[in-house]
Order: structure tokens, then sequence, then C-alpha cells
């Protein structure tokens, strides 16, 4: 490959040498330097990308791209006059603007060849992408994804260190979609990956606005809101057609933002383009979710397997998406009544016994938003397991504790991520809290016995919500990650029960 092909769409200045080289790869980490790849420097918040220059270039780089002209660095190399002339060295105004298209042309500009639907918001983002890959599957597509819990391609699933993950790897899982065959990429878009340019030079066909509140706002994130807020915008910048929340009340600001062929979805306003409805609760020894009729721009009734209102509305999004796409309606309704996203108010055991399900939810909004939910299902008890990860602001866990105490029946403190902290300590701290409510509550440490406890002593009727870790698969404890993963732990423990009860 000649770099020059990969600088097609990119403003450059040629500082020295030539662009009519071969290159075989693009580079930002320096410990991957080798002879043939290009190394792009971008200066970050705690690192300066440009320092590592001598570094690359002893291992062998011979193309760089820079922010700034680097005749220091070059010169701290230790090279050769003759070796440092045959160095290729690129200005760019910015260097990960740079690596987002350098990226897509090193793999052929992958997602040019597939069907792309990105969903941003503070909320619902992770639920709605996995609701859209399933409908896709249900109706027989081949389909990537990207997001929270990772990179799935068919059934691998790839861990990623972010949401929307740098450039270089969003363009790699793309081109691995392509050879695998898929037609469609869905995935999470977060306002830091529009703001890091790690979205850059992408086209989307479809794009959700699920909502919008005070989030990710601080040091090394967003400024304020009105920042926040602008850069999850750009993602209706960067698509054909885009579909929005109209019931959030930042709506208009969104609207007026958008620069693309745009929708609104509602579960409140008949005046949206798709519209939920006759919204009911279903809580059946087989199935616990809720019932609702879609009309507007796409008419059918819909079953859930998901609980809560907030999920109606990401079904709304799902449905109103592949409305474009031509779907069968009967493949869309099977998609989503059996729908299932890890730790996401994941149904593990329902019977006439009880109901046990596992949530993400770790802090005081999503918690109070999940038990409140719960709530409208009218159980005989509602039973909240959780603790709160240690090392962090000890508010979480005072208000976690006064919203346990006021919404559950009956909490169980425990384990979660304790840290370098005692479990003991951060308990104690929820303790304080929840006895000021007057609330019903025990304390089990031991995650897996608390667990255990709550399913073995479970009343008919009875709603368990296992919160706090949802898809993690770990428990760190000193530093130290364990296998850990909520849902085995109580599909062990309904096992076990069965057995004494048959036995």
């Amino acid at each position: 490959m000649i770099f020059r092909d990969w600088l097609k769409e990119l403003d450059y200045t040629l500082l020295q040498g030539s662009v009519d080289v071969e290159t075989e790869d693009v580079i930002y980490d320096s410990r991957k330097a080798a002879p043939g790849k290009v190394f792009v420097a971008m200066k970050g918040i705690r690192v300066d990308g440009h320092s590592f220059i001598p570094q690359v270039l002893k291992a062998g780089v011979r193309v760089l791209v820079t922010e700034r002209p680097v005749e220091e660095e070059l010169k701290n190399s230790g090279l050769s006059e003759d070796e440092l002339k045959q160095v290729t060295v690129v200005m760019v105004e910015e260097g990960r603007h740079a690596l987002a298209l350098l990226s897509a042309a090193r793999f052929d500009h992958p997602a040019k060849k597939l069907v792309m639907i990105g969903v941003t918001g503070t909320k619902g983002k992770t639920t709605t992408t996995h609701m859209i890959r399933a409908i896709l599957l249900a109706a027989g597509k081949k389909v990537g994804m990207i997001g929270t819990t990772g990179t799935v391609i068919g059934d691998v699933v790839t861990p990623t260190l972010n949401t929307t993950p740098e450039s270089y790897e969003l363009h790699q899982a793309f081109a691995q979609m392509v050879e695998a065959g898929c037609e469609y990429a869905v995935m999470e878009v977060s306002s830091q990956g529009i703001k890091m340019h790690r979205t850059d030079g992408l086209y989307f066909n479809y794009a959700i606005f699920t909502n919008i509140s005070p989030d990710h706002i601080g040091p090394g994130e967003h400024a304020d809101f009105e920042e926040y807020l602008y850069y999850k915008t750009r993602l209706l910048n960067m698509c054909g057609i885009g579909l929005v929340n109209k019931d959030d009340e930042h709506a208009p600001q969104i609207i007026k933002a958008a620069n693309c062929e745009l929708y609104t979805y509602s579960e409140e306003s008949k005046e949206a383009d798709f519209v939920a409805s006759d919204i009911r609760y279903v809580s059946q020894p087989d199935f616990v979710g809720t019932e609702f009729h879609i009309s507007g721009k796409y008419d059918m009734e819909v079953r859930l397997g998901i609980p809560g209102l907030f999920n109606v509305v990401n079904a709304l999004a799902a449905v109103s998406v592949c409305s474009f796409l031509g779907l069968d309606q009967a493949r869309i309704s099977h998609a989503l009544e059996n729908i299932r996203v890890n730790g996401r108010m994941e149904i593990v055991y329902t019977s006439e016994r009880c109901t046990v399900l596992v949530d993400y939810a770790h802090n005081a909004v999503s918690m109070e938003s999940l038990l409140s939910t719960l709530r409208d299902y009218k159980p005989k008890r509602l039973v909240c397991v959780f603790g709160c990860g240690g090392n962090r602001s000890k508010d979480r866990r005072y208000s976690m504790g006064e919203i346990g105490g006021r919404l559950a029946d009956l909490c169980i403190l425990t384990a979660d991520n304790s840290r370098y902290e005692k479990v003991e300590d951060i308990l104690a701290d929820i303790r304080g809290s929840i006895e000021k409510t007057g609330g019903a509550f025990m304390e089990i440490p031991d995650r897996r016995e608390a667990i255990r406890y709550s399913v073995f002593h479970a009343e008919p009727g009875d709603m368990i919500a296992v919160i706090g870790k949802g898809h993690e698969d770990y428990q760190e404890i000193n530093g130290v990650r364990h296998h850990f993963l909520d849902r085995e732990v109580i599909e062990e423990a309904v096992r076990e029960l069965r057995e004494k009860e048959q036995g």
C-alpha cells in the first residue's frame, strides 16, 4: 500500500520525505512500532505522543504524522543523516482526526460497505443497540455490534476499553464485520467518542438520540452541559435519517441542531412520527415485561420481554429505525418478546415462586428508576441485593442506601467491587443512610451468599433485583479481579433450590 493513497481525504503539509512510500499499517501506540508502520503522534491530556518519536524511529518506523514540526525529536533519535533523509514527516492540524481517516483508508473504508446504525444518549444506548441487533438477527440479517459490552461479531465478543473505541479499533472491527459477511453495524456513539474524533469520517445511514441529562461533566470529559449536548447532537449531522425522542426536555434543542432527515418518537405526544400507547405491565409465571401498541408511520402490537416504561421507549426507538429497513413485523415481534440484554433489566428466573433479575444500576438515579419501575409490577415484596464500589465517592453509598430503604421492602447489603476498601466499611456507610429511612435490611458481605439467601428465602410473588454489576463478569478485591457473574450465581442457586425441593 502506498502512503499517498491513505492521505486522499486528509489535509496535510509534507515537512520532509516523500508520501510515495510503501506502508503496511497505522499505529498510535509506540510499543507497536516496526518497519512499514505509520506512527501518528497526538498530544493527549496526560501524554504527548510526539515524545515517543525517537523511540519509534529506532524501532524502524520511517513515516510520521505529527501535529507540529519535530526537528528536535528527529535529532534525538540517534539516526544518521542518511537515515533521517529517509523519514517522511506529514503535519496535520489534529492527530486524532488524521488517525480516523488514515485508519479508514488502511482498512479500505469498511464502514462504507455496511448499513451503519448509531445510537447516542445518556441512557438507553446499550439496550437499544441490543434490541436493534436482535431484530436484525431475527430477520435473518448478519449484523455486528459495538458498545459498552464490547464488539460482537457473530458469537464472538471482544472486550473494548471504551463504549466507542479508538478509531483504528473501530475500522478494524468494521473490516472484521465485512469479512464475516455482515450487512449491518449497530453501535453506541458516545459524546467522548465524537469529541475525541474517534468517529470522524463515518457516515451513519440511521441515527437515534435516546435522551440527555447531565453526565460525563468534569476534568478529562466535558466542560459543561452545553458542551456535552453539542457533542451528542453532532451524531445528527453525520447521518442520513435521524430519530429523536420527543419526550426528552431538550428535544427542541436537539431537533434544532440536527442536519438530516428527521423523525421523532414518543410515548406521550401523539404528534410524533412513531407513538407508543396502551402500555400494559405484564407479570406472569413465564413472562415479565410490557405490551403496547405502536402507531403513526408504523402500526403494530409489541410484547416486550424486558420490564419498564423506559424500555418501552427504547423498543419504540429500535422498531422506529427498523421500520425503514423493510423487515417483517412478525420477526420484529418475536425478537422483542424474547429479547435479553445482559445486565440490563435481565430476567434470569421467573416462576410462580418469584422473579429474579439483574441490572447494572450502580448510582442513585438508575437505582431509583429501576426500583420505581419494578413497583409498577406490584410484587408481594420488592427485594434489592446491592452494595457499592470501593474507592469511589461515599455520596453514592449514602444516596443508594436512602433509595433502597425507601423503595424496597427488603434490602440485602453485600459486596460489589470493593477494590482496596473493606466491604464492612462500605456496608457501614450504606447502613447509616438506610437506617434513617426505617426500611428493612440485612447484611451478608459475601455476594454469592447474599444472592443465594435472596433466592432460597423468596416468598411467592416476590421480585428480587440484584443490582450494581450487571454484565460485569468479575469482582475486584484488593486490586485483583476474580470471575463473578451475577446471572451465573442466580442460576446456580435456582438449580440448588430445585434439587433440594425434589430431593
